[in-house]
C-alpha cells in the first residue's frame, strides 16, 4: 500500500485499536480513520462486569493502554449507518461519508435487550456490555437494593450474581436450562456451578424464565413474574441473555452479515453473499466468523479478548500484503470468567462436545480440570481454579488427540468416565471407546507452565501435565 491510500476502521474498541496499531507496525503509513459509536477513547471491557461493578475500579480507569502513536483521525460518538463497497464509502449516522480503500469491520457486539412489551423500559432494567452500562448498574447496586434479578446465567450472568453476593445483596439469578453455564460448558460442568452458586447464597431458579417484569406507578422496576407463576420482589433486574453483532449498518451492503456476525474467510476477508471473498474489506473482533481448520464444517464467532487482539493483528498484516503473504488467523480458542471466588479458564470449544470426562481433580471439589471429546476426538479443556495446567492440554487439542485423554496426572480419577455433556437441545451421545494410547496417537508433551508439584515419570505415551497446586492459584487475568 501506499502513503495515498486510505484505512477505515468501523469499530474503535479493542479490536479496532489493536488492528490500528498493528496496521501501522505493518508500515502503513497513509490516512487511518477510526469510527467509533461511543464516545469514549477504547477501553477494556472485562473489568465492567467484575472491579467496575465491585467498585474497586471507576470506569474511566478501563481505558486501554496505547502501544504506540497510531497517527489517525478519530470520529468517535459517531455511528456508522450504511456501506457501499461499490463506491467504498461509509456513511455515518449525521449524514457524513468516509472514503476508504481497505476497509476493517470490527463493530462487535451488544447486550440482547429485555422487550419493551415485558418490561424492558421501567427504570432498573439494566444491560451490561458499555461503560455507561456499567456506571448505570454501579450506581444502582450503591444504592442498597432489598434484591437484584439477574436473568441469565452464563459468564456474564455468574459475573453479576457473584459481585452481588460479594457486595452483601441478595441476588435471584433465572436460567432457561436445567444448569448455570450449560450453554457453554454443558450440564456436567453447570451442575457443578449450581453448587458454586447456592453455597454463595444465590436464589438459583434452573428450569425458569421470567414472564414479565412488573413496576409502579411512576415506571420503577418492583417484581418479576416468573414461568412457574411465583413472583421476585427486586427493585434492580440484570438482563444478561446474550449478545447480538452489530451488523445493522450492513443491510444492502452484499455481504454475509446478520445477527450472527459477519462470515470472512480464515485471512479475515469478508465474504459476500455468493461466499466470495472481497479483497478490500476485512472483518475482526467479536463480530467476525471465520473457518478454523480444529473445527471444520461451521463459522464460529468469539466474543472473547484473546481472540479481538488476535485476529485484529491478522488482519492488519492482510490489509497491508499481497494475498500471497497473507496468514491465517487459526488460535486456538481460549476464554475466562472469574465468579464466586473461582477462576474458570477454557481452551478449544466445549460446546462442540458430545462427551465429557473429568481429568484431574473431582466434581465435588472446588478445584479440578475437565476434558470434552467430540466423537472420539479432544475438543476442549476447562480448568476451574487451575489455569496453569492448561499448557500441556492445549498441544493435545490442537493435535486432534483421542478423546478420552491419556495423561500423566497423579491426581486424576483411577478410571476416566466420560459422561454426556449434557449441552441443552443435544441428545446424549453413546459413550466412545478409550482411544488406543500407542505413541503414533499422542504428540509430544508441552512444556508446562510450572513445574509439577506432584508427578511421575512420564510414558512415551502419556503427555505430563502438571498436578492440581494443594491450595487454589491466584485468579488469572486476561492475557
Amino acid at each position: 500500500m501506499t502513503a495515498a491510500e486510505r484505512i477505515v476502521v468501523v469499530g474503535a474498541s479493542l479490536a479496532g485499536l489493536r488492528a490500528a496499531e498493528a496496521l501501522r507496525d505493518e508500515g502503513f503509513t497513509g490516512e487511518l480513520t477510526l469510527i467509533g459509536d461511543e464516545p469514549y477513547a477504547p477501553y477494556d471491557r472485562p473489568p465492567l462486569s467484575k472491579a467496575v461493578l465491585s467498585g474497586w475500579l471507576t470506569s474511566d480507569h478501563t481505558e486501554l493502554p496505547r502501544l504506540r502513536d497510531i497517527d489517525a483521525r478519530w470520529l468517535l460518538g459517531t455511528r456508522a449507518d450504511g456501506l457501499d463497497t461499490r463506491s467504498r464509502t461509509v456513511t455515518l449516522a449525521d449524514g457524513r461519508q468516509v472514503g476508504y480503500d481497505r476497509l476493517l469491520i470490527a463493530t462487535g457486539t451488544r447486550s440482547r435487550p429485555w422487550p419493551t412489551e415485558r418490561g424492558g423500559a421501567l427504570h432498573g432494567v439494566h444491560l451490561l456490555r458499555s461503560r455507561d452500562d456499567a456506571d448505570r448498574l454501579r450506581a444502582a447496586l450503591a444504592a442498597g437494593p432489598q434484591r437484584v434479578l439477574v436473568i441469565g446465567a452464563g459468564f456474564t450472568g455468574g459475573e453479576v450474581a457473584s459481585v452481588c453476593r460479594d457486595l452483601g445483596i441478595e441476588v435471584t439469578v433465572t436460567q432457561r436450562s436445567g444448569a448455570p453455564l450449560a450453554s457453554a460448558l454443558g450440564g456436567v460442568i453447570g451442575g457443578a456451578a449450581a453448587r458454586w452458586y447456592r453455597d454463595a447464597g444465590v436464589d438459583l431458579r434452573l428450569g425458569t424464565t421470567v414472564h414479565a417484569l412488573e413496576g409502579d406507578a411512576d415506571g420503577r422496576l418492583r417484581r418479576a413474574v416468573l414461568s412457574d407463576g411465583t413472583v421476585v420482589t427486586a427493585e434492580v433486574a440484570v438482563v444478561a441473555a446474550g449478545a447480538l453483532a452489530n451488523t445493522e449498518w450492513l443491510a444492502g451492503s452484499g455481504l454475509a452479515a446478520d445477527a450472527r456476525g459477519v462470515a470472512c474467510d480464515a485471512s479475515c476477508r469478508a465474504l459476500t453473499d455468493d461466499g466470495s471473498p472481497l479483497a478490500d474489506v476485512f472483518v475482526a473482533g467479536d463480530i467476525a466468523r471465520w473457518p478454523h481448520p480444529l473445527y471444520p464444517g461451521q463459522l464460529l464467532r468469539l466474543d472473547h479478548w484473546d481472540n479481538a487482539v488476535a485476529q485484529a493483528r491478522t488482519a492488519a498484516h492482510n490489509m497491508t500484503h499481497p494475498p500471497r503473504e497473507h496468514r491465517d488467523h487459526r488460535p486456538l480458542p481460549a476464554f475466562w470468567s472469574n465468579q464466586f471466588g473461582m477462576n474458570l479458564k477454557c481452551l478449544g470449544l466445549p460446546a462442540l462436545a458430545d462427551q465429557v470426562v473429568v481429568t484431574q481433580g473431582a466434581l465435588d471439589q472446588r478445584q479440578f480440570v475437565a476434558a470434552y471429546g467430540q466423537r472420539g476426538r479432544l475438543v476442549a479443556v476447562v480448568a476451574v481454579d487451575a489455569p496453569r495446567v492448561l499448557d500441556g492440554y492445549a498441544a493435545l487439542i490442537e493435535a486432534q488427540a483421542p478423546f478420552p485423554p491419556v495423561l500423566n496426572a497423579t491426581d486424576g480419577p483411577d478410571r476416566l468416565e466420560p459422561l454426556d455433556a449434557d449441552f441443552p437441545g443435544t441428545a446424549p451421545a453413546a459413550v466412545p471407546r478409550t482411544a488406543d494410547p500407542s505413541p503414533g496417537h499422542l504428540p509430544a508433551p508441552a512444556a508446562p507452565l510450572a513445574p509439577p508439584l506432584q508427578s511421575t515419570p512420564p510414558t512415551e505415551s502419556s503427555p505430563s501435565v502438571p498436578s492440581l497446586p494443594s491450595v487454589p492459584s491466584v485468579l488469572a487475568g486476561h492475557e
